[in-house]
Parts: C-alpha cells; sequence; structure tokens
C-alpha cells in the first residue's frame, strides 16, 4: 500500500532528480501538512488558492497568476509548471491532483534559437507547430459517477467535462515520467540513466463499463 510518506518521499525524489539533470529552473519542494481525523496532505512550499484554474479565464492570465505567485512544484526548462498534490485520510488514498501548465510563452524560445539550439534537451519545445495544450490527472472518488466523473481521470485542455477514465490514481513517478516521455522525450532520452523512477503503483479503480470506453491503462 502506498501511504503519504511514501508519496512526499517520490515528490521529493522526482524534484532532486529533475534539478540535478537541468530539466527544472525554479522548485517548491513537497510538504506534509496534517490535519484532525488523521488527513494528511502532501502538497508543496508556498501553496496558494488554485481556484484560478478553474475561472473562466483566458489561459495566458492563469498561467501568469500561478507563476508569479510560484503556486507550483516544479517550473521546467521552457517554462512549464508542474503540480502534485495528495490527500489521505489515515493509509487511505482521498483524492489527487497532478496538472501540467505548458507555458504559453514558447515564442521566446522560438525568436531566440541561437540560445538554445546547441542544447539538444531543447529540441522537443522549439518547434513552431507546438499548441499549448493543459493537462491534468484528477483522483475524486467523492463525486464518482460511472462514466460522466471517473474515480481517476484525465482532462485535456480546461474542457469542463472532459474526463477521460484513467485505470487507476496516479503516483508522482508514473506522472512525472508521463510528462517527460511525451513532451520532453529528448530530454527524457538523453537522461534515461539518471531518472529514476518508483515502480509502485495504485489499485485500479476503473468499472469494467468505462473499461469498453477508450481509456488511459496505469497496468
Amino acid at each position: 500500500m502506498i501511504n503519504h510518506q511514501d508519496i512526499l518521499n517520490d515528490i521529493n525524489n522526482m524534484t532532486t532528480q529533475l534539478i540535478r539533470v537541468g530539466l527544472s529552473v525554479q522548485q517548491n519542494f513537497p510538504i506534509c501538512t496534517s490535519f484532525p481525523d488523521k488527513v494528511y496532505e502532501v502538497t508543496y512550499a508556498n501553496r496558494q488558492d488554485l481556484s484560478i484554474v478553474l475561472k473562466n479565464r483566458k489561459y495566458e492570465e492563469i498561467y501568469d497568476e500561478l507563476d508569479s505567485n510560484k503556486n507550483f512544484n516544479i517550473k521546467m526548462i521552457d517554462g512549464a509548471l508542474l503540480q502534485l498534490l495528495y490527500t489521505y485520510q489515515k493509509k487511505k488514498l482521498i483524492s489527487h491532483r497532478l496538472a501540467f501548465f505548458p507555458s504559453p510563452y514558447l515564442e521566446s524560445f522560438q525568436n531566440e534559437p541561437e540560445i538554445y539550439e546547441d542544447d539538444e534537451i531543447y529540441a522537443d519545445i522549439l518547434e513552431k507547430n507546438i499548441m499549448v495544450v493543459p493537462i491534468r490527472f484528477d483522483y475524486d472518488p467523492d463525486n464518482f459517477q460511472e462514466i460522466d466523473h471517473p474515480k481517476s481521470h484525465l482532462t485535456l485542455g480546461q474542457f469542463k467535462n472532459c474526463r477521460i477514465p484513467v485505470s487507476a490514481p496516479i503516483t508522482p513517478s508514473v506522472f512525472v515520467s508521463f510528462i517527460l516521455r511525451n513532451f520532453y522525450n529528448t530530454a527524457f532520452i538523453k537522461f534515461s540513466n539518471e531518472l529514476i523512477f518508483q515502480d509502485a503503483i495504485f489499485d485500479e479503480t476503473i468499472t469494467n463499463l468505462e473499461k469498453k470506453l477508450l481509456h488511459l491503462a496505469i497496468f
């Protein structure tokens, strides 16, 4: 069973590794806060209100507020922000929120390629046809409605009713690996021998009916 201390350690390790290989340029290390009834929240130092991300505002405004307030775990080399938030009650995971907010200002990299073109880890972010798409993995069993609101789901592009079923909650290692493999693949391959991902996974939460839909399987 994966407990809150395991999650805290995993985020710490992921943060340290991303700093070491030069993929993180700014970070807030994770902390664990305890509440009554043995509730534990694994978040990050300097975390602030996240309601901004649910408001009907331009993506640039949402990104700017998160960035200016340092409201993230990790800021990547291209400005993308990663957030990893978990809540436990006793030893049971009761929610998580894992978000990837790409920078809407990639043109700053594309307009000055001479600064970056000699370093292959920037290869994936210099393409001019890149489209910014925020991504969020939620585990939210309290609001479960089969198919309409899977316990574990993926939301793309801030679409209110986009909830793609995911087979299980996501660990920090699984989330960071997913982001690196798909959006920083050149760097992921380059540093594959230096990045160590935990292989523990959560138990399956997807229903048989949701499995009949297009979904993401963790195992």
